[in-house]
């Protein structure tokens, strides 16, 4: 997909921007929303929460992407279908109301296209994320997952990749299905013994990325 086209689309029709700050929610998972947000720049995350009450993370976003084009075409309000909350220090969006967003779309063959494939991209996106959730055990969610912040946060070293983002235990937690941080900390220590990652000033070092890309299911 052309981010850049949809930005430059938004930019031309005088889109709105907002502006939220550190860990602060742009949308609550089942609230009423009017709008269609599109992340200009920023860090975001994705999740719901769970029966128990637990969040189970979806993912992160990164470059400037549609947030929650889900639902209907014609309603004027929709249930939110996450939670959105900003990993970086403040994120920006343009803000659309629903329904002139839609009008946008089936007025533009371009656009159209656009749509498609972000839903399209989202749902391979999701089989993937499951057949990884069903088919590996914990540590092997955990390797899948440690492998895809490469294309995300990566950041090419003389030996390997820094995941240059700090991301947590319990967000790890979150988007692997396992229910304990501790768990989570007994995993990545598994993997530095075994010298396939290391961890220095709350950053990820991915050493071997070979040894984790064997555990991500296409």
């Amino acid at each position: 997909m052309d981010s850049k086209f949809l930005i430059n689309f938004l930019e031309i029709h005088n889109t709105p921007i907002i502006t939220k700050k550190h860990h602060t929610y742009l949308t609550y998972y089942g609230l009423e929303q009017q709008y269609t947000y599109v992340l200009k720049e920023g860090i975001i995350k994705t999740s719901i929460i769970l029966k128990d009450g637990r969040e189970f993370n979806i993912s992160y976003i990164c470059v400037p992407d549609i947030i929650s084009l889900l639902r209907d075409e014609v309603s004027k309000y929709t249930s939110s279908p996450f939670n959105v909350r900003v990993e970086s220090e403040e994120a920006i969006f343009y803000k659309i109301p629903r329904v002139t967003f839609w009008e946008y779309v089936n007025n533009n063959e371009e656009l159209q296209k656009y749509v498609k494939d972000y839903y399209r991209c989202k749902l391979s996106e999701s089989i993937r994320n499951q057949q990884i959730m069903t088919m590996n055990s914990k540590k092997g969610a955990v390797c899948a997952f440690l492998y895809n912040l490469i294309n995300k946060f990566g950041k090419k070293q003389k030996i390997g990749y820094l995941i240059n983002f700090p991301i947590t235990n319990e967000d790890i937690a979150g988007f692997c299905g396992v229910s304990t941080r501790s768990s989570v900390n007994r995993i990545l220590h598994e993997l530095r013994k075994e010298k396939i990652i290391d961890i220095v000033d709350q950053r990820i070092y991915i050493l071997d990325s070979q040894y984790l890309f064997g555990f991500v299911l296409y």
